[in-house]
């Protein structure tokens, strides 16, 4: 039996086991370690969030992740709102979901998405509530390092848009990764899946501090490459990386699954 290839999936810890079993009945052999971890916050325009919803004010909200549906949730601590009554008024605006993750995260809090976009994208979303977005309130409790095109997108539009940033992104414990670039000094991986930008510059920025960037650069150009999206896509080749396989839809298993068909091909 010829041996699978062997797959870096550098998502966060609580990605590692659903990971894990997509890369390997794809046929890969996946190797996971987080060079991302996530961590809740909470800002000072959460409370306006809260009430908006509360009493209705706005028509849309958009969550861009499973994440950003768990942490607002547990951030409503404090807010003199139970998370109970606060979904119920969820379900009286209307909800957007920007891929399937996050929607079936979202249905199993018993909430249900009017939309989600047919490109799993800040781009796609923009695209798809076009001219609806005019004269909205919109609401996005999203990640510290959230893209500015869905802001922007939805302003040009000419929604009223706020965001509250529910949590953030930050580097792990360097052990584990240090490791990662040691396997791939020693030419030990076949194919790196990248899934967010954020992954893509603590990735870079860790193998700069170990001195070993240009090397890891040049084997990455004599790997298989693959990004979720396009804007990450494109933050890995501005690191002189080229991408090869950027799935039709932003999903990880679509990810994964193009990876396979690009290695199978070669």
């Amino acid at each position: 039996m010829d041996k699978k290839p062997v797959l870096a999936i550098m998502r966060p810890e609580t990605h590692t086991d659903a990971s894990e079993e997509i890369a390997e009945q794809i046929g890969f052999q996946p190797l996971c370690v987080p060079v991302v971890a996530i961590k809740g916050m909470k800002d000072d325009a959460f409370d306006g969030f809260v009430r908006r919803v509360m009493s209705q004010e706005t028509n849309y909200v958009i969550f861009t992740s499973a994440n950003g549906i768990d942490f607002t949730l547990k951030n409503l601590e404090g807010t003199g709102v139970d998370e109970t009554t606060f979904r119920e008024a969820l379900k009286k605006v209307q909800l957007v979901a920007i891929g399937p993750a996050t929607r079936k995260r979202m249905e199993s809090c018993g909430l249900t998405s009017s939309l989600m976009p047919g490109e799993y994208s800040s781009e796609g979303l923009v695209n798809d509530l076009g001219k609806a977005a005019a004269g909205k309130v919109i609401d996005i409790p999203r990640s510290f390092y959230g893209s500015e095109v869905l802001v922007l997108g939805l302003k040009e539009a000419g929604a009223t848009v706020y965001q509250t940033h529910v949590y953030t992104l930050d580097i792990p414990e360097s052990g584990p990764a240090e490791e990662l670039i040691d396997q791939i000094i020693d030419r030990k991986i076949d194919a790196f899946a990248f899934t967010s930008t954020m992954m893509v510059k603590n990735f870079m920025s860790l193998a700069d501090k170990m001195g070993e960037k240009d090397t890891v650069i040049d084997i990455l150009n004599d790997s298989l490459v693959g990004a979720i999206g396009y804007p990450t896509a494109q933050t890995v080749e501005s690191f002189g990386v080229k991408v090869d396989v950027v799935p039709e839809e932003f999903t990880f298993e679509a990810l994964v699954r193009a990876m396979k068909e690009k290695a199978d091909a070669l």
